[in-house]
């Protein structure tokens, strides 16, 4: 029998399947040309970054701008980190802002689907066909190497200024034979099989980041290992694997893999795969200190997606915010393109940052504030009550009153400049409390004494009337601010001050304090109209005796 066959039936005894076998259960996708094929491929830890989110933004623009596919692979061949329901929370966390796939995992044991498996886990049967496959090829061996032997080699590379790795002179049983291998394996040694790399030191590949650009690199010669000690394969192996039978075109990650792209690619030639396109995502990047760094779940509470579904920020509006620090002409596009969803705008990986996009929680409030600012009464409430539903009690059963909760959303919605006051949902409580008690601390202009203040509620209140409409009311409280001494406009006042005891604006306040204890609110006679004739007296009569 041949020795690299020998080798391989001593190893994989149990597998007979050929990769042909999946060749042809996993064939080639049909869809219309230039259609992206990618994935999503955390680990199950629970943990999702804001990055990752980015990430898989941008896996999703992608495929769904081209009529290509966008799939959940969760890769778990790293058993330490996983946490319970690990592949749930992944989901639901992306489903939250929008983000769904065309097959993937839907939780710990559900898929959809055709080519799954969609968990590393289950898929250890192919992967052990393929590097069968490569060591009855000569392309694969068993290294019986211990850890200590390992550490050893490291040590002394590191003194000597050599690669670290198993390579060349170091890969001590790289022309091993079966009948040695068997008697190591009888004699209860453990081994992981390795990769008979093909590289030359003196050679160098390139490639097309479609994200960097033209990279170049050295050929990968280190021996890589391809299966472990217990069975199961490296990362480096399962996505290639997978990436290839799953039909993947693109390989978006961050550019923390571009290290890695030698041994990738030379892991698909090896094992007759065309290799997919990659594009390597910069970091999100925050300012600090007048510098730059990554953007850190140990120091940055906003590094974690479930930060902002706490915190309330609709999805489109974090999608709109996404979009911006995808492709910098988003923005001028959006300008244009007002009432258009966003994936009608033309995405390009070849316009995203290579330095990487700068984190910004401020800019991403002005765009939720006018992403909220857009949309109806009803839309807002359905948000809001869902969202109070898990994270604010009190708001959910001020929302149990829905007609009059979209009364209270509805005030300046759907005019021409509609006011952009709240930019996410944990807002909402504050922003509208006035409506649902009655303040308590009111503090007027400072240059309205309270008889002055008192004596304007007074006349304010015999003058209410909640007949009045919209377009009489401001005109008539202009007229009772100019009985009572003061300029019927700012400009008026400004120009003779001393006529006058200030104007119709310093009246106007002294009613809204009274009413919201605010001094900046939405429209007043909207807010009148919404609370009531008689709630609007009652505050009125409540407010003079304090005055009193």
């Amino acid at each position: 029998m041949d020795e690299n066959l020998k080798m391989a039936e001593l190893l994989f005894p149990e597998v007979d399947t050929i990769p042909d076998d999946y060749e042809t259960k996993y064939p080639k996708r049909v869809l219309k040309e230039g259609a992206v094929v990618t994935r999503f491929a955390p680990s199950p830890t629970g943990f999702l970054h804001f990055g990752g989110l980015f990430a898989a933004f941008i896996g999703y623009m992608s495929a769904k701008t081209s009529g290509g596919k966008f799939y959940l692979r969760i890769e778990d061949t790293d058993k330490k980190r996983e946490v319970e329901n690990g592949v749930r929370l992944i989901v639901d966390g992306l489903e939250s802002f929008g983000i769904t796939f065309d097959e993937g995992m839907l939780s710990e044991t559900e898929e959809k689907g055709e080519y799954g498996p969609y968990i590393q886990s289950a898929r250890r049967g192919i992967y052990r066909c393929f590097v069968k496959d490569l060591v009855k090829k000569g392309l694969a061996y068993p290294c019986f190497m211990s850890e200590e032997e390992l550490a050893e080699i490291r040590q002394g590379q590191e003194k000597e200024k050599k690669l670290p790795g198993v390579w060349g002179e170091y890969a001590k049983y790289r022309d091993i034979t079966a009948d040695e291998a068997r008697a190591r394996i009888d004699a209860g040694e453990d081994y992981v099989v390795r990769l008979r790399s093909p590289g030359d030191a003196n050679k160098r590949i390139k490639f097309k980041d479609l994200i960097k650009g033209e990279i170049e690199m050295p050929e990968n010669i280190i021996d890589v290992v391809l299966l472990k000690k217990d069975g199961m394969p490296t990362y480096h192996f399962a996505h290639v694997v997978d990436d290839h039978l799953m039909r993947t075109t693109h390989v978006i990650r961050g550019d923390e893999w571009i290290a890695s792209v030698p041994t990738h690619l030379q892991l698909f030639y090896v094992c007759g795969f065309k290799p997919p396109k990659y594009a390597h995502i910069s970091p999100i990047m925050k300012e600090e200190n007048g510098g730059k760094r990554k953007l850190s779940k140990r120091k940055d509470p906003e590094a974690a997606v479930d930060f902002y579904k706490k915190a309330g920020y609709p999805a489109g509006a974090v999608w709109e915010y996404l979009m911006t620090i995808a492709n910098s002409d988003y923005e001028q596009w959006r300008m244009a393109n007002k009432n258009e969803p966003c994936e009608k705008f033309k995405f390009s990986l070849s316009k995203m940052s290579k330095a990487g996009a700068l984190f910004d929680i401020a800019k991403l409030n002005d765009i939720s504030k006018t992403y909220i600012s857009t949309l109806t009464a009803e839309q807002v409430y359905d948000y809001v009550k869902n969202w109070a539903e898990e994270n604010d009690y009190l708001l959910n059963e001020r929302l149990l009153n829905k007609e009059y909760a979209l009364k209270v959303f509805g005030i300046e919605r759907g005019t021409p400049k509609p006011r952009k006051d709240i930019a996410k949902w944990d807002e909402v409580r504050e922003y509208t409390e006035y409506f649902y008690t009655r303040p308590k601390e009111l503090v007027y202009p400072e240059n309205i004494s309270a008889s002055e203040a008192a004596e304007i509620l007074r006349e304010y209140k015999k003058e209410f009337d909640n007949s009045v409409t919209a377009e009489e009311w401001f005109p008539k409280l202009r007229d009772m601010a100019e009985r009572m001494g003061y300029a019927k406009t700012p400009k008026v006042y400004k120009a003779s001050p001393e006529e006058y005891k200030g104007h119709v604006g310093d009246v106007s306040t002294v009613i809204r304090v009274a009413l919201t204890g605010r001094t900046n609110t939405p429209d007043l006679y909207l807010i009148s109209e919404t609370l009531g004739y008689n709630e609007v007296c009652e505050r009125l009569d409540f407010a003079i005796s304090e005055l009193s």
